[in-house]
C-alpha cells in the first residue's frame, strides 16, 4: 500500500514547528549547561579562596608562635590556633604531615571515620607531582559532590612543613532552585512561542503555497478540447513567477500544438473519407461499365427482344444508380448530422411505433411503464432504435431462431434502452473498435451505423456500451437523460 505522501503546506508547517521546537531544547541544554559550569566555577574559586584565607591565618600563627617552627612541632603550635582559625573562617580543615599522618583537625567531634587518618600513597604521589604541590581530589558520598583539596604550606623559608586538606560540600541546592526556576518560567515562553509558532505557520505555510495552489488547480483543469486560462498572479516570489511564465508559455504552445493536431486531424479525416467514398463508389462504376460494354456489344436494334434486354439493362442500372445513392447518403449523414428538432415525446410509444416494422415474432418489447417523457429529436431516436435492432438482426445465424428484446426503463433523471440479442456475439479482438468509423464485420455495409448513433447519444450527453458472450448474443445499453436543451 502506497504511503501517503504530505503537501507543501503541511511539511512547511511540520518543519517550522520542529524548527521552535528543537530550538527549544537547545536553548533550554545549552541554560542547564551554563548553570552547571558556573555551579562548578563557583565552587573551584570559592574552595580556591578559603584556602588563600586559611594559608594565610596558617603563615601569621606560624610568625607569631615561640615554638620552633618545624613539622615535629605542628601539633603543639596549632593545638588551639586551628580551633581559632575554623572559627574565624567557618571553615573545618585537617593538618597532616610530609608523609601523610593526620597531625591536627579543627573538629574533634568530628566522626574518625569521616577522616583519613592517613593519606593515601596516590594523594602524596599526585600532590608531589604538581608544580603548584597543590591537589584537589573530587568524591561522591551518600549520593552527594564533595571536594577534598591538598595543599603543601611552608615556613618562611619555603621549606615544607605539611599538607592542609580543606573538605569542602558542593551545595548547588541554591543553583538548582534558580535553574529550577528559570526553567519553569524558561517552559510559560515556550509555550507561548510554540503557540504563536503554530499560529504564524499555520499562515505562512498557507501564504506560500497559495499560489503553488492555483497552478496546481489549473493545471489539473487544462484539457486539450478546451481554451486553457492562463494564471495571473500579482506578488508571487521568483520561483513562483518562474513557474508561472512557464506555465503560460506550455499553454501558448500547447494551443499552437492543438490548432495544428486539429488541422492534421481534418485532414487526415477528409483523406480517409474521401479514400472510403472512392472506393464504394467504384464498387457499384464496375457492373455499370461492364453493363454498358455488354450492352453496346450486344445490341441489335432488329433483335425481336430488345425491348426486354433494354428494360433489364436500364433496371440494373437503376439498381447501381440507388445503391451510390444510398453511399452519398449515409456519408453525408454521418458527416454533417441533422439538426436537432427537440420535443417532448413519449418514448414508449415511439419505440413500438419504431418497431411495427420488423416481425413481431423476432422482437420482444418490454416496458413496465406506459409512458415516460423526454426532451428529444423523434427521427434521431427513431434511427438509434432502428440502428440497433438492425444490428441484432444481422448478428444472428441464418440456422438460429432469433431472439431479440427490447427492454425500457426510466430511473430519476435517465432513460435506459437495452437491445438484446442471441447472435454470435463480440469477439475480444474487436471490442475496441465497434464504435469506430469505417469499421464492419459484414461482407456489405460501409460502418458507420454504429458511429453514427453514437455521435447522436453523445450530443445528448448520454452513452452507449455493451456486453457480449460468444456464441451466446450481445446487449447494448443506451443511456440519455430526460431532459437536454441546446446549451448543455
Amino acid at each position: 500500500m502506497a504511503k501517503r505522501k504530505l503537501s507543501l503546506s503541511s511539511r512547511i508547517f511540520i518543519y517550522m514547528i520542529m524548527l521552535v521546537v528543537v530550538a527549544s531544547i537547545l536553548i533550554a541544554g545549552v541554560t542547564i549547561y551554563q548553570y552547571n559550569e558556573q555551579s562548578q566555577d563557583y565552587h573551584r574559586l570559592r574552595l580556591e579562596r578559603k584556602e588563600a584565607q586559611l594559608i594565610s591565618s596558617i603563615n601569621y600563627v606560624l610568625k607569631e608562635t615561640t615554638w620552633e617552627v618545624k613539622t615535629e612541632n605542628l601539633p603543639l603550635i596549632f593545638k588551639d590556633k586551628i580551633y581559632e582559625i575554623a572559627n574565624i573562617h567557618n571553615v573545618n580543615f585537617n593538618l597532616y604531615d610530609l608523609n601523610g599522618d593526620l597531625i591536627k583537625m579543627s573538629k574533634p567531634n568530628f566522626e574518625n571515620n569521616a577522616i583519613e587518618m592517613h593519606l593515601s600513597s596516590d594523594i602524596l604521589t599526585k600532590l608531589n607531582q604538581s608544580i603548584s604541590k597543590r591537589f584537589v581530589e573530587k568524591i561522591k558520598r551518600f549520593g552527594e559532590d564533595y571536594r577534598s583539596s591538598y595543599m603543601i604550606f611552608s615556613d618562611t623559608n619555603a621549606t615544607p612543613l605539611g599538607v592542609l586538606n580543606v573538605p569542602y560540600f558542593d551545595d548547588d541546592s541554591l543553583n538548582y532552585g534558580e535553574l529550577k526556576a528559570f526553567l519553569i518560567r524558561l517552559s510559560y515562553a515556550y509555550i507561548i512561542m510554540i503557540l504563536v509558532a503554530i499560529a504564524f505557520a499555520y499562515f505562512v505555510s498557507k501564504y506560500i503555497t497559495k499560489s503553488l495552489q492555483t497552478i496546481r488547480d489549473k493545471m489539473k483543469g487544462t484539457r486539450l478540447e478546451k481554451r486553457n486560462q492562463k494564471i495571473e498572479l500579482k506578488g508571487a516570489s521568483l520561483e513562483v513567477s518562474a513557474l508561472v511564465e512557464s506555465y503560460n508559455n506550455m499553454i501558448d504552445e500547447l494551443e499552437d500544438s492543438v490548432k495544428k493536431l486539429a488541422t492534421s486531424e481534418r485532414e487526415q479525416a477528409w483523406r480517409e473519407m474521401a479514400k472510403q467514398v472512392a472506393h464504394e463508389i467504384k464498387n457499384p462504376l464496375t457492373p455499370m461499365r461492364l453493363s454498358v460494354q455488354s450492352f453496346q456489344r450486344k445490341f441489335d436494334p432488329h433483335d425481336p427482344n430488345i425491348d426486354k434486354k433494354v428494360e433489364e439493362y436500364t433496371k440494373t442500372l437503376i439498381q447501381q444508380i440507388d445503391t451510390m445513392n444510398s453511399i452519398a447518403s449515409a456519408f453525408s449523414d454521418f458527416a454533417k448530422m441533422p439538426a436537432q428538432k427537440l420535443e417532448l415525446l413519449n418514448v414508449v410509444e415511439v419505440v413500438e411505433l419504431t418497431l411495427d416494422i420488423f416481425p413481431e415474432s423476432d422482437i420482444k418489447f418490454i416496458s413496465k411503464e406506459s409512458e415516460i417523457i423526454a426532451n428529444f429529436d423523434r427521427s434521431q431516436l427513431i434511427r438509434i432504435i432502428t440502428n440497433l435492432v438492425k444490428n441484432a438482426i444481422q448478428s444472428i445465424p441464418q440456422d438460429r431462431p432469433p431472439q431479440i428484446s427490447i427492454h425500457l426503463y426510466s430511473d430519476n433523471t435517465d432513460i435506459v434502452i437495452e437491445v438484446k440479442d442471441n447472435g454470435s456475439g463480440i469477439t475480444k479482438a474487436i471490442e475496441d473498435r465497434i464504435f469506430e468509423p469505417k469499421f464492419t464485420t459484414k461482407t456489405s455495409g460501409m460502418g458507420l451505423g454504429l458511429p453514427m448513433i453514437k455521435n447522436m447519444i453523445d450530443t445528448y450527453n448520454g452513452s452507449i456500451n455493451f456486453s457480449s458472450i460468444i456464441d451466446e448474443g450481445s446487449q447494448f445499453t443506451v443511456r440519455f437523460p430526460k431532459q437536454f436543451t441546446d446549451e448543455l
